[in-house]
C-alpha cells in the first residue's frame, strides 16, 4: 500500500513481475485507468466480453462454476470511457516481432468499431507495445487508416519505424506505468487545431 502525502485515500499499486511484463501489457493498462480514476484525470474501464453462460456447477452457493459458455457477439474493443469531454475507445495489442506489426492482429470488427467511434466524434487509437524494443506507441485511427488502405495492394503490415513516426510515443513510468493520456492530449490539440 503506498499512502501519498496529498490524498486522504490511498493508492495501491499491483504487483507485476518485470519477467511478465509483455505477458500482462493489459494488466498494466488496467493499473493504469485505476490510477487515472484514482487521481480523476480520467474514468476508463476495460469492457466487459459478452458472454452466454450454457452450465454451470453448483456444488454449493458459495462455490458456483461455469462449465460451458460462449461468445456471444465479438468483442470490439478492450477500452472505452472519458477524458477531458471526449468518449476515447481503444485497442491494446503486442507483438514479439522485431521489425513489423501484421495487420491481420486487427480484426475487421475492431477496425470498423473504432472507425465509427471516430466518425461519431470520439477518440479511436490502438495502443502497440513491440516487446523487443520494449516501447509503446499510441497509433491514432488516421495512421491506421492509411496503413489498411496501403494494404490493399501491398504491404499488410507496417514497419516499427513507421510507427515511430506515425505514431505517439506512450512514455513508461512508475506513476502511471503508461502514462497514453499525455499521447491522447497531442491528439486533441490536433482536432482543436482543424
Amino acid at each position: 500500500m503506498i499512502k501519498y502525502p496529498t490524498k486522504k485515500s490511498t493508492y495501491q499499486r499491483q504487483k507485476t513481475s518485470v519477467k511478465n511484463r509483455g505477458m500482462n501489457f493489459e494488466a498494466l493498462i488496467d493499473e493504469t485507468n485505476t490510477f487515472y480514476r484514482f487521481q480523476k484525470r480520467a474514468v476508463i474501464y476495460k469492457k466487459p466480453i459478452p458472454i452466454q453462460i450454457v452450465k454451470v456447477d453448483y456444488p454449493d452457493r458459495q462455490h458456483a462454476k461455469i462449465k460451458e459458455a460462449y461468445y456471444k457477439t465479438p468483442s470490439t474493443t478492450d477500452y472505452n470511457g472519458i477524458y477531458k469531454g471526449y468518449y476515447i475507445d481503444f485497442d491494446v495489442k503486442e507483438t514479439k516481432n522485431k521489425t513489423a506489426f501484421p495487420l491481420k492482429n486487427i480484426h475487421t470488427h475492431q477496425i470498423e468499431h473504432l472507425r465509427a467511434i471516430d466518425e461519431a466524434g470520439g477518440i479511436a487509437f490502438l495502443l502497440i507495445r513491440f516487446v523487443v524494443h520494449n516501447t509503446v506507441h499510441l497509433l491514432p485511427i488516421d495512421a491506421l487508416n492509411n496503413f489498411l488502405e496501403r494494404a490493399k495492394t501491398g504491404r499488410q503490415s507496417f514497419t516499427y519505424q513507421e510507427l515511430v513516426s506515425t505514431g505517439l510515443e506512450v512514455n513508461e513510468g512508475y506513476r502511471p506505468t503508461f502514462d497514453y493520456l499525455s499521447a491522447v492530449d497531442t491528439m486533441i490539440k490536433t482536432i482543436k487545431n482543424l
